[in-house]
């Protein structure tokens, strides 16, 4: 569905952008690849990777609605990647994470329904779930706004849907890369904020993979949630620093123990599939949909009453080697 099209990625010279365009350009034939983000040096050094014809480099920011305007000319499927992500930051930041995250992401919903793109798809995470850091209230706030939209359209045949998942094995800012390089320093021990906590890992090739197969499979209005592991903080850091020891330097603010993708308050609104949740919309539109049964053909049933889908309670865990696995080239 993607040969011939324009597609436009926020946020595109990120992990998850650099990937997503790596896989695009090897399975696809897209007229325009349009990478827009607001940092000339990663630009410049993912053009030198990155340089198809069908490739466009745009400077701006989602906070700038004339440029995303001309951005978003001609274009049919856009991924809203942009966000400030880390959390501490966004604690002494809270404006500047709301303008990036909340004003931001409403910039992308209007510019979108007025260029008439096609489909959108926003990036969501575990932490915009009944959040305690500002960071995961303003992914819950944008993940509302997303939603909204399909609303607001009118006779626009604009569509938006979210995909939200967990921590990315590997990714920048994380927490494995950051134990590789104190197992690179030969560090004496590894801190670790509390022996129980758990968290939702995927690769950042899974990451991709489901928005892809989200813009196949969304009607508009979903919150695509895939089924992933779940790992130990402590078992983490065995498998990254076996024998080291660890030091307890207990949760950070606006961290918590175990992560939700699927909160239980939101049970009767969910639908399990083989590989993944869709939430449903909490409000009517004025089209209806059979979100039971996907665009691709594919069957889901509701969730038991009182569902909740969090990563200390998930049925499937991953073993040390498997992290090891993932996080080969």
């Amino acid at each position: 569905m993607f040969n011939g099209k324009s597609i436009l990625i926020t946020g595109g010279t990120g992990s998850f952008g650099k990937q997503f365009v790596k896989t695009v350009l090897s399975r696809y034939q897209p007229q325009k690849l349009i990478v827009y983000s607001r940092d000339e040096l990663k630009q410049y050094e993912m053009a030198q990777e990155f340089h198809s014809p069908v490739m466009r480099y745009f400077i701006g920011d989602v906070r700038d609605r004339d440029r995303l305007r001309m951005a978003m000319r001609d274009v049919d499927y856009v991924v809203h990647a942009a966000a400030l992500k880390h959390i501490p930051v966004a604690e002494y930041n809270p404006m500047e994470c709301i303008k990036t995250n909340i004003n931001g992401g409403n910039n992308v919903i209007d510019m979108a329904i007025e260029q008439g793109v096609e489909k959108v798809i926003a990036l969501s995470t575990d932490k915009a779930v009944n959040p305690i850091n500002l960071y995961g209230a303003t992914k819950l706030a944008a993940d509302k706004l997303f939603v909204a939209a399909n609303n607001i359209v009118g006779k626009m045949n604009t569509r938006f849907a979210v995909v939200r998942y967990g921590n990315v094995v590997g990714s920048r800012g994380s927490v494995v890369p950051f134990f590789q390089k104190l197992v690179r320093e030969k560090t004496s021990e590894i801190p670790i904020t509390d022996t129980r906590m758990t968290r939702f890992w995927l690769t950042l090739q899974g990451g991709v993979d489901l928005v892809l197969k989200g813009f196949e499979r969304m009607y508009g209005g979903e919150i695509f949630v895939p089924k992933i592991p779940s790992m130990k903080i402590t078992d983490l850091a065995e498998a990254l620093a076996p024998g080291v020891p660890t030091r307890i330097i207990g949760i950070r603010p606006g961290e918590k123990l175990h992560e939700v993708m699927c909160p239980g308050e939101s049970s009767h609104l969910t639908l399990e599939f083989p590989d993944h949740y869709v939430i449903t919309p909490t409000i009517e539109y004025n089209h209806r949909v059979d979100y039971t049964c996907n665009a691709l053909g594919e069957k889901g049933v509701p969730v038991p009453d009182g569902f909740e889908y969090s990563s200390d309670k998930n049925t499937e865990w991953l073993k040390g080697f498997e992290l090891l696995d993932m996080l080969k080239p």
